[in-house]
C-alpha cells in the first residue's frame, strides 16, 4: 500500500453538504454500475450508487439497442465464439477470462428474463437473448437497483476519490447538481464503473463519458493497460450524433461528385473513408437493403432513423453526407488494470468494471459497440460488486481512520489564473479527433502531439479552481487530456500495427509485441510491457 502523496488533503468537515456512510460506493449508473450495486447489495453490502446523470437513462447503453455476447454452453458453440474473435483482436485474449465471461453472461441474461425484461422468442417459441433495448433494459436495472435497497445519488458527478493513510481507498465527493451543493460518501471499497471516454464527440449517449473515473483512479495511484486501442471511429452522419454502423454494411458510398469510393464498402472500409474523408465530403445510401431488410431496419433501431425522419432524406433512396465520429476507449479496449477474479485495481479498495475497466482480456485489441463490451459491463459488474464487498467485510470497522482527498488538478488553490474547462476541452479535441494523428498514427505525429498534450497538463495543473458552476467541465477537461496522454504514450510504445492500433511506419503486426502495455501517471505518463497471462503461466510451468 502506498501512502497518500504531499498532494492529498485532509477532508474538513466542509467538504460535503450531505455525508453517507457505506460499505460500497458504486461511481457509475450504467449496466456495469448498476449491475455491480446489486452483486454487492446481494452479498450483504450497504450500497451507494452516484451518477453523473440520471442512472436508467445516461450512457451509451440507456440510448440505443445493444448486442450481447450470449452464446448457448454447448461446447462447441462457445469454442466458436471465442475463437472467432482472437485473431480480430491481435491474439491478446485469454481462454480463461472469455470462458468466464460467456458463462457469467449466460446467467445474467437469464437472471435478466427472470425479472422480466421482454426478449423476443423465434419462429420456433425460443428466447433470444443475445440483444437488449438500452431504454428497456436499464429502466429494469434502475428498478432492481432500487429494489437491492440501494441508495441512488442521482446528477452526482463523483469529483475526487478519499483515501485512508495506507493509501486504502475510502470514499469518494462529488456534486449534487440539482441541488447545487456537495456530497461525501465514506465507503470501505468503490467501484470505478463510469464508462470510457469519448472525448465530447457528439457520438449519441456519449457525452457523459469523458474518462473521470480514469482521472479519480489515477490521482490514487491505479494503472492503466491497453490504452493504445482507443482509436474507435464509427460512421455517423454528419447531421447526427447516431454511431450504429451495422447498418452500413448495406450502403453504397460516394464522393461530393457521386462516383464510388473503391473499397469502402469492404471489411476495412473504415479506414477508407477517414482517408476520403481528408479529401472532401463523403456521401452513403442504403441502397442495397431490400423491403424487408428495412422493415426490420426499422424495428430493431427506430433511433437511427430519428436524424433522417427529421431532415426529410431517405437514407435508402437519397444520399446523405456522413462523419466518422470519435469513440475512444468506449469502442476500444483499454481502461483500468484488474490484478484478479474479482475485478480489484493497483489500489487497494478500489475495483472496476465496464467500460471504465480494460476489455483486453475478452478482446484483446479490438471490441466494437455492443457484444463483447455489453457482455463485460454484466459480468465485471457482478464480481466487482462481490468483490468489492468482500474487501469491505474484511477490513472491519473504520472508526475514526483518518481519510484524505486525492483530487489534484482543476480542484485546488494553485496561486494561478482558473482551469478554463470549456477551452482546455477544445485543445485535446484538436489532438484526438484529427484522423492523421489518432487513427493513422505515426511516431513523428504521435511526437509533436504529446509535447502538446504535456505542455497543456503543465499549465492545467498549476491553474486555480474554477468557480462552482465551471468545476465539472474542469475536471472533465483534465481526465480527457490525462486519457489522450496515456492512450498515445502507449500508442508510441507499440511499435507495430495491432487489433485497432494502426501505425503508419510500423505497418505490420510484430510477434515481439505479443504482449500488453501498461501505463500510468499524471505529471510523469510512463509505459511498461506486460506479458499475456497465458503466456506468463505457460513460462512458470516450464
Amino acid at each position: 500500500m502506498t501512502n497518500p502523496s504531499s498532494r492529498a488533503e485532509k477532508l474538513s468537515s466542509s467538504v460535503g453538504s450531505v455525508v453517507f456512510d457505506a460499505d460500497v460506493l458504486v461511481l457509475g449508473g450504467g449496466p456495469a454500475g448498476t449491475w455491480a450495486a446489486i452483486s454487492a447489495a446481494e452479498h450483504g453490502a450497504r450500497v451507494v450508487l452516484a451518477d453523473k446523470g440520471f442512472c436508467g437513462t445516461s450512457g451509451a447503453t440507456a440510448a440505443a439497442g445493444t448486442g450481447v455476447w450470449y452464446v448457448d454452453p454447448l461446447p462447441e458453440r462457445r469454442e466458436a465464439a471465442m475463437a472467432g474473435r482472437e485473431k480480430l483482436g491481435g491474439h491478446l485474449q485469454d481462454r480463461r477470462w472469455m470462458a468466464r465471461v460467456l458463462d457469467r453472461t449466460y446467467a445474467q441474461s437469464n437472471q435478466l428474463a427472470d425479472w422480466g425484461y421482454p426478449y423476443p422468442v423465434d419462429e420456433d417459441g425460443k428466447p433470444q437473448r443475445n440483444s437488449l433495448q438500452g431504454p428497456e433494459y436499464m429502466r429494469l436495472m434502475r428498478k432492481r437497483t432500487k429494489q437491492a435497497g440501494v441508495t441512488i445519488l442521482d446528477h452526482s458527478p463523483a469529483l475526487e476519490l478519499l483515501v485512508d493513510g495506507s493509501g486504502v481507498v475510502a470514499g469518494a465527493t462529488g456534486l449534487r447538481r440539482q441541488k447545487g451543493d456537495r456530497w461525501t460518501v465514506n465507503a470501505k471499497a468503490v467501484v470505478i464503473a463510469t464508462g470510457g471516454c469519448a472525448f465530447l464527440s457528439k457520438t449519441l449517449g456519449s457525452n457523459v463519458l469523458t474518462g473521470d473515473g480514469y482521472l479519480l483512479a489515477a490521482e490514487a495511484g491505479a494503472e492503466f493497460t491497453s490504452m493504445e486501442f482507443s482509436n474507435a471511429y464509427a460512421i455517423s452522419p454528419a447531421f447526427g450524433s447516431v454511431t450504429k454502423t451495422l447498418f452500413y454494411s448495406w450502403a453504397s458510398f460516394t464522393d461530393e461528385q457521386g462516383s464510388v469510393i473503391p473499397g469502402a464498402s469492404s471489411k476495412g472500409g473504415r479506414s477508407v473513408i477517414a482517408r476520403a474523408l481528408r479529401k472532401g465530403a463523403v456521401y452513403a445510401q442504403l441502397d442495397e437493403a431490400d423491403a424487408e431488410t428495412q422493415r426490420h431496419m426499422r424495428v430493431s433501431q427506430p433511433n437511427f432513423f430519428l436524424p433522417f425522419d427529421r431532415t426529410g432524406i431517405d437514407p435508402f433512396t437519397q444520399r446523405f453526407p456522413i462523419t466518422l465520429r470519435l469513440e475512444g476507449t468506449v469502442r476500444g479496449t483499454g481502461g483500468l488494470r484488474i490484478l484478479d477474479d474479482s475485478c480489484a485495481t493497483t489500489v487497494p479498495g478500489l475495483y472496476a468494471a465496464g467500460d471504465a475497466a480494460t476489455r483486453e482480456l475478452i478482446c484483446g485489441g479490438f471490441t466494437g459497440g455492443g457484444s463483447h463490451n455489453a457482455a463485460w459491463a454484466m459480468s465485471s459488474g457482478y464480481w466487482a460488486g462481490q468483490g468489492a464487498a468482500e474487501f469491505a467485510f474484511q477490513l472491519g470497522a473504520t472508526f475514526g481512520r483518518q481519510v484524505f482527498r486525492r483530487g489534484a488538478v482543476g480542484l485546488r488553490s494553485r496561486n494561478g489564473r482558473p482551469l478554463q474547462g470549456g477551452a482546455l476541452a477544445q485543445s485535446v479535441q484538436g489532438e484526438v479527433f484529427p484522423y492523421e494523428l489518432n487513427y493513422f498514427r505515426e511516431a513523428g505525429r504521435l511526437g509533436e502531439s504529446l509535447s502538446r498534450l504535456d505542455a497543456l497538463w503543465s499549465d492545467a495543473s498549476v491553474a486555480d479552481a474554477p468557480d462552482e458552476q465551471e468545476l465539472l467541465r474542469a475536471r472533465e477537461a483534465a481526465a480527457m487530456l490525462a486519457t489522450a496522454r496515456w492512450m498515445y504514450r502507449s500508442a508510441l510504445a507499440r511499435q507495430e500495427s495491432r487489433g485497432m492500433h494502426r501505425r503508419d511506419d510500423y505497418p505490420e503486426q510484430d510477434d515481439r509485441y505479443r504482449h500488453y502495455v501498461t501505463t500510468g501517471g499524471l505529471d510523469e505518463v510512463w509505459t511498461s510491457a506486460r506479458p499475456l497471462p497465458s503466456l506468463h503461466y505457460a513460462e512458470a510451468a516450464e
